[in-house]
Order: C-alpha cells, then structure tokens, then sequence
C-alpha cells in the first residue's frame, strides 16, 4: 500500500517537458510564415557560401603566369589563362589585358567596373536576408499582440465574469510563442548575414590586391 501510494505521488510530480516543435505547433499561422523564412535564410545562406567559395577559388602561381605572358607579348595566352580560370579576379584581370595600349587610367577604371559588377553578383540575396533578420522578430511581436488581443477577447466575452486560469494560460502560451520563433529566426538570420558580409569583405580585398598586382604588371618593364 505504502509503495503504492510513493509510485502515485512520484507519478504526479512528473511534469510535461517542451520542445521547439511543441512550441511551434501552438504558434498559428504565423509560425507558418517564420518557418518559410527560415528556409529562405538557410537557402540564401548555403547558396551564397557555395558561390563565395567557388570566387576564392584560384591558381597561386595566377599572376605570375599572366605577367609572364604579357611581357612576352603572348595576350591571347593571357586572356586564354583568364578564360579558363573563371574567377571574379579573372575577369578583371582579362578585362584590363583587353584594355593594354590605352591610358591606365582608362585600364583601371575598366577592371574596377568589372570589379563592382563581381561583387554585386556577390551580394545578390544579402539584401533578403537583412530583411529576414529584422523582419522575423518583428513578425513573432506581432503574432504575440495579436494572440493576446484574442485572449483578452475571450476573457470579455466569458460568460458569467468567470476566469478559467487554464484557458487564459494556454492563450498566453500560444501567444509568446511566435515571440520566441521571430527572435530564433531573426538570430540565425542576423549571424548568417554578417558571415556572408565578412566572406564577401575578404573576396573584395582580394580583388582591390589583384588590381594592384596588376597594375604593377603593366607598369612593370618587361
């Protein structure tokens, strides 16, 4: 009897334990939305990795055959050399040996446009993803509100004046949930943006080296 009565009370105090998906299933519709943008971010971010990744890529010994072939007057062979490497740096590069014979300034200008237009291609889908990281907190606050104002609703609308505790808990719950599922999305979102803005910053402080390296190419006696 008495072990009876000790597995009751132990059965008693065991409490209900939550997790993300529990807590997402009680968000409403609004955690539908934060979930897609949730996918966007991962997307937009995996995507942008592989890209960033593929323009790092490049032959150590680029530039040295590039200035050998220039001094030796071998332009095709360069251009071939910059065609088949296909990097952001590459294709600044081919665009200034198409530019040999004219002033540099003009040379420079040619290779610093097609620098712009590589690091804009670069940053394509950044601009989405800044918008999820500020956007995904705001949309959780706004399930929050929303879920209250239903609850105080519910609680006007009480038959009789009576209060059920359990009924203005759960709505409460189900409000800050989306509050919680906005801040994870925003989070991830924000860190995954300034990790792209840091990949992106050393590509174009490559590209600023490559331009020198090359401009030291032309300037350089052969």
């Amino acid at each position: 009897m008495i072990l009876l009565q000790a597995a009751t009370a132990t059965e008693a105090v065991v409490t209900k334990s939550i997790n993300l998906w529990t807590m997402a299933q009680y968000g409403g519709w609004i955690m539908i939305i934060l979930g897609l943008l949730f996918l966007g971010a991962v997307y937009i971010f995996i995507e942008r990795m592989v890209v960033i990744k593929a323009a790092t890529k490049e032959d150590k010994t680029f530039m040295n055959r590039i200035r050998d072939y220039i001094h030796e007057g071998k332009i095709d062979s360069a251009i071939k050399l910059c065609q088949q490497t296909n990097t952001p740096s590459a294709r600044m590069v081919e665009k200034g040996i198409t530019r040999i014979g004219r002033p540099m300034q003009d040379v420079q200008v040619a290779i610093e446009n097609v620098g712009n237009l590589e690091v804009s291609k670069l940053e394509k889908g950044l601009v989405l993803m800044a918008t999820i990281a500020g956007g995904a907190p705001m949309l959780g606050f706004l399930g929050t509100v929303l879920g209250m104002v239903q609850t105080f609703f519910e609680m006007a609308n009480k038959a009789g004046g009576a209060i059920d505790m359990s009924t203005l808990s759960t709505g409460m719950y189900q409000a800050m949930v989306t509050t919680i599922g906005g801040l994870i999305v925003g989070i991830i979102a924000m860190f995954a943006y300034n990790l792209l803005v840091s990949r992106i910053d050393h590509v174009v402080r490559r590209l600023e080296s490559r331009t020198m390296e090359f401009m030291d190419v032309l300037n350089d006696p052969a």
